[in-house]
């Protein structure tokens, strides 16, 4: 269940003052680290869908690798593509 955060009177002022003061353009332009890239060549997310039964297994294999789910599956299709 999501947990509500009421925000005050004094924070809302304090946006606005700051706000108010302008903000530095360069350092809102400069992006934190994100996450890493896996090579030269741009990537493209690919939506899979699983069973529950599918998901349990390559959760289990994951979890044995020390692997996350997304590198379970990059592995896997390696595999096959080899």
């Amino acid at each position: 269940m999501a947990r509500e955060t009421q925000v005050t009177d004094e924070q809302i002022q304090k946006w606005a003052d700051e706000a108010e003061a302008g903000y530095d353009v360069e350092a809102l332009k400069r992006r934190g680290r994100g996450r890493p890239g896996r090579g030269a060549e741009p990537t493209q997310v690919i939506a899979v869908r699983l069973t529950a039964e599918e998901i349990a297994a390559l959760d289990a294999y994951a979890a044995r690798e020390h692997l996350s789910r997304s590198e379970a599956i990059r592995r896997a299709l390696a595999g096959y593509a080899a």
